[in-house]
């Protein structure tokens, strides 16, 4: 979480930057970025705040946080109305010599400088012109309400996030009806929308290999699992609450058969159609490598601290004494530093 306070930080202080842009859900009642917020409006940069006032558990602090933001002139919004803004997104405007250009910080997790040493999240920095083109497409949406044009690269709930997650599940059915490589991951943190749940089975009784790492609530119709050995369920409980949304999809053996997203959604009616929600897609290989790699393989690994669903809707431990996702994880990155 550093790298964005430090990310936030240079904005406010660089006298290049014109504009910051940033959804707010919970942030605590106390923020290093909220301050930082505040202080590139007094330094006279247009700031925007999406404020989400009904976040759970921090529906005060928000309240409060607004009225301060306001009082130095940061253009403080509420979203479109019936809509809860879950996404989160951080939008930097810096002039360089004659042209302008963006920045952006995409989220899994919340902007909360407590919870990010709890959770396991991914956070993404991009200045890829088309995804930051969508971030402030999105902002102005927001922040207007008004007609904008639909994102090019960002997928957007309500919008058309249900309908994509169900066209790349119908996908991957299909190339297993082909007898061509089929293949689905999905680490979230709930799966309780039927039409995703009735997608997933359809494709793994096809013959699509399917894993899904769901911490907590899933809906998955007990006996199924028993039903077809392509379709296996588990929920990682460790030192961390797990948070991280990703979502990988493989329909054939080129490069081009292959998509993974990382998203603020859980694949819940709520999420799908009450909230407003991004996903976004990893594009380099390298970074879609890693992503693999380290938050993916080692859950599907993980014999300490993953639970597998059983046919009668029951849990059974992996193991107790074997290889920790959220231990290896801890261990890369100690190494590195």
């Amino acid at each position: 979480f550093e790298p964005v306070v430090q990310f936030l930080r240079d904005a406010a202080h660089d006298p290049d930057v014109l504009a910051i842009k940033q959804t707010i859900y919970r942030t605590g009642a106390e923020s290093v970025l909220m301050d930082l917020l505040i202080e590139a409006a007094r330094r006279g940069k247009e700031v925007m705040a999406v404020v989400e006032l009904k976040a759970r558990f921090d529906e005060e602090a928000n309240i409060n946080w607004a009225e301060r933001l306001e009082a130095v002139g940061v253009q403080v919004v509420y979203g479109i109305v019936g809509l809860k803004t879950h996404a989160k997104l951080l939008l930097v405007t810096r002039r360089e010599g004659t042209r302008l250009r963006r920045y952006a910080h995409l989220s899994t997790g919340n902007y909360n400088p407590r919870t990010s040493r709890l959770y396991t999240d991914i956070g993404y920095l991009t200045a890829d012109v088309g995804l930051t083109a969508d971030a402030d497409a999105v902002f102005q949406q927001l922040a207007s309400q008004a007609r904008v044009k639909p994102p090019q690269h960002l997928i957007t709930a309500p919008f058309v996030m249900h309908r994509r997650m169900i066209a790349h599940l119908r996908q991957v059915t299909a190339s297993a009806r082909a007898g061509r490589v089929a293949r689905v991951v999905v680490k979230i943190n709930a799966l309780t929308d039927p039409a995703l749940i009735r997608a997933l089975l359809e494709a793994g009784q096809t013959g699509a290999q399917v894993d899904l790492i769901v911490r907590g609530a899933c809906m998955l119709p007990p006996g199924v699992p028993g039903q077809t050995d392509n379709i296996r369920v588990r929920s990682v409980v460790g030192r961390f609450l797990e948070h991280s949304r990703i979502l990988y999809f493989r329909w054939g053996a080129g490069e081009d058969a292959e998509a993974l997203y990382l998203s603020s959604a859980d694949w819940m009616g709520r999420n799908m159609f009450r909230r407003i929600e991004l996903a976004w897609p990893v594009r380099d290989a390298r970074l879609r490598q890693r992503v693999i790699d380290e938050c993916l393989v080692p859950y599907l690994h993980d014999a300490r601290d993953a639970w597998d669903l059983q046919p009668d809707g029951s849990y059974r431990r992996a193991g107790s004494d074997g290889a920790s996702a959220q231990q290896a994880l801890m261990g890369r990155f100690a190494a590195k530093s």
